[in-house]
């Protein structure tokens, strides 16, 4: 698959710095987490610390060493990378679910539907915000998307790629690109944005959230984290079936 060849051919010269924690609990998340895992760390038992991010980007820090007792990713390739190469003992456990959303700035008409025409006429000169379609995987859903809609190859010069989904959400926040691909949940957690268009679940791949325990530790937080997916439920995170 073209992400995986792309991980594999990263330059790991590349300093790839984590911050040092000095906390009980070390939990390395998916951006668009934060919210609803916020709230679980601080009901935990001890002291936990998260350090949230694009999921490459926290896949890349674990495979340096980077010290932590649980990742939780938000696509299945990067967790079954760690597991190939051997970084994270598997199989990897799904948690969550979500859905894709084109986004716009406050007060944003609606755009349902939208093909590759619809979109680059709301763009005009503007740039629409999504995830680095290679390693980002509110990205790489949303390249799906555009290409199942026969809508890529005209927007890809059109796009402000950024490195987690949270930086897509806020450059649409702040009016700096008319539109966005955001998760649900992530549109939920801004007021500066509305959703515009609800995307199919039949054009990209199955979202999917995997956790990795990396110590016992980690595997406690995980087993205490799935009882609590009605935190995420309200937040615009769907569960698994």
């Amino acid at each position: 698959m073209k992400t995986l060849r792309w991980i594999k051919g990263l330059a790991l010269s590349a300093c790839l710095a984590w911050p040092a924690q000095a906390a009980d609990l070390r939990i390395f998340a998916a951006a668009s987490l934060q919210g609803p895992l916020d709230v679980i760390t601080k009901e935990w038992s001890q002291d936990v610390a998260v350090s949230y991010g694009g999921s490459g980007t926290l896949a890349r820090q674990i495979s340096l060493g980077a010290p932590a007792d649980a990742v939780i990713l938000a696509n299945a390739q990067w967790a079954d990378w760690l597991v190939d190469q051997g970084h994270i003992a598997g199989p990897a456990r799904p948690v969550l679910s979500n859905q894709l959303v084109l986004i716009g700035p406050s007060g944003a008409a609606p755009l349902p539907a939208p093909d590759a025409g619809a979109l680059m006429a709301r763009l005009g000169d503007g740039r629409m915000a999504m995830g680095q379609h290679m390693s980002v995987p509110a990205g790489i859903y949303a390249h799906a998307w555009l290409s199942h809609i026969n809508a890529w190859t005209t927007l890809r010069p059109h796009l402000a790629e950024t490195e987690n989904v949270r930086a897509a959400l806020a450059l649409v926040a702040r009016g700096e690109a008319p539109l966005g691909v955001v998760y649900a949940s992530d549109a939920g957690a801004s007021d500066g944005v509305d959703i515009l268009w609800h995307i199919p679940t039949d054009t990209h791949p199955p979202i999917r959230y995997p956790a990795l325990a990396i110590t016992p530790a980690g595997a406690a937080f995980l087993d205490h984290l799935a009882t609590r997916t009605d935190l995420f439920v309200a937040a615009g995170f769907k569960a698994l079936p």
